[in-house]
């Protein structure tokens, strides 16, 4: 198994570009790293091939990120994208169900997942943590157990090891339902008050709707230190809150300041995450205004226009386009229907394009798909 050897040794190269990165050290492989990530794809993953060949590009022309092609993540509904055969999965991350039903999830299969865990710790010690080695964790989303496909409940379940194992989950899946543990979350709170002790919050802004409509006349008060992060959209099943309101609740009922407050931006067809760095800022006495999201070195984020899917000019709106290292066995470059304006200070979220899925987006799934009609 060729691809093997291959798979290996790549992974073996982006890890030492994530510990080099994180040490601070300035490395020119992003670009090198990308192309030969792009080449074994489309050498390898029989989707990737055909949107190669559709856009008559050759793996071996590429000179840099900026040249692959980008998967659009309707793909991964559609077709197996993954270099390996489903025998040698570890585990397959799906998206949460659409309009379409649940045979219409997205899937991402990893061989191993030893990469993407580095990713996820490496990232979320710097911008969640940069101050703990240990903290107690409080949860609230289903367990592992209850979502093994959640790509999210897997990143939490290893940020709770990580930090000591001294962690409370609180939403309870019953197959497709799901039941918010709310007196658990305040009672946890109200130990972590009493003992002093600082809490890492994580869960999805669905959980943290619902947590606000059941403690509307009372807080969850948290010792000094403590932060939250929040990830998913703004609209529960109760009602429509802003990403502005959701975070000013939200620190109002932990007693939190809103810089301690953190989004999170993620999704199944990758392998890491971007974050706002208010609570980094924070620490070291700074303040940065929240919004704006951050990538980690071995991520690159780009705008473009969303019929050629060409860059648009900085601080211009336009489609996420991602390029995640850490996708070594899937598609290193992704094209999303997510809204962006990337500037210096780094990705502002705008949320779903309007409508169909965009014409650039569409063009691409149908150069992916064609041959399997």
């Amino acid at each position: 198994m060729a691809w093997l050897d291959e798979s290996n040794a790549l992974h073996a190269r982006v890890q030492a570009f994530i510990a080099a990165t994180s040490r601070g050290e300035a490395s020119d492989l992003f670009d090198p790293l990308a192309v030969d990530l792009a080449h074994y794809q489309a050498t390898h993953c029989p989707p990737v091939r055909r949107l190669f060949e559709a856009r008559g590009i050759a793996a071996g022309s590429l000179r840099c990120a900026a040249d692959i092609p980008a998967v659009p993540t309707d793909a991964f509904r559609f077709a197996r994208v993954a270099v390996h055969p489903a025998e040698v999965d570890t585990c397959v991350f799906r998206t949460s169900g659409t309009s379409l039903g649940a045979h219409a999830r997205g899937e991402h299969p990893l061989r191993t997942t030893a990469t993407y865990e580095l990713a996820a710790l490496t990232w979320g010690a710097r911008l969640l943590w940069p101050d703990r080695e240990s903290m107690r964790v409080l949860i609230l989303a289903p367990t592992l157990e209850d979502a093994p496909d959640s790509s999210l409940g897997f990143m939490l379940d290893r940020f709770a090891t990580h930090l000591g194992g001294r962690a409370s989950w609180h939403v309870h899946q019953r197959g497709a339902q799901a039941e918010l543990d709310v007196a658990g979350v305040t009672r946890a709170c109200a130990d972590a008050w009493t003992e002093g002790e600082p809490v890492l919050v994580l869960g999805t802004a669905f959980a943290y709707v619902h947590l606000l409509d059941a403690l509307s006349r009372q807080g969850a008060p948290l010792p000094e230190g403590s932060r939250v992060m929040q990830t998913g959209g703004f609209k529960g099943r109760t009602r429509e809150v802003s990403a502005t309101t959701l975070r000013n609740q939200i620190a109002e009922i932990f007693g939190l300041s809103e810089a301690y407050v953190i989004g999170e931006y993620g999704m199944t067809e990758l392998s890491s995450q971007l974050y706002e760095g208010t609570v980094a800022a924070a620490l070291r006495g700074e303040q940065v205004p929240a919004g704006s999201y951050l990538p980690p070195p071995w991520v690159r984020v780009v705008a473009v226009d969303p019929v050629t899917l060409a860059p648009v000019p900085m601080g211009d709106v336009g489609l996420a386009r991602i390029v995640d290292l850490a996708n070594i066995d899937s598609a290193v470059a992704i094209q999303t229907a997510d809204q962006v304006r990337v500037t210096h200070e780094g990705v502002e979220l705008l949320g779903r394009a309007p409508g169909a899925v965009p014409r650039g987006c569409s063009l691409a799934l149908d150069e992916m798909l064609g041959s399997n009609r």
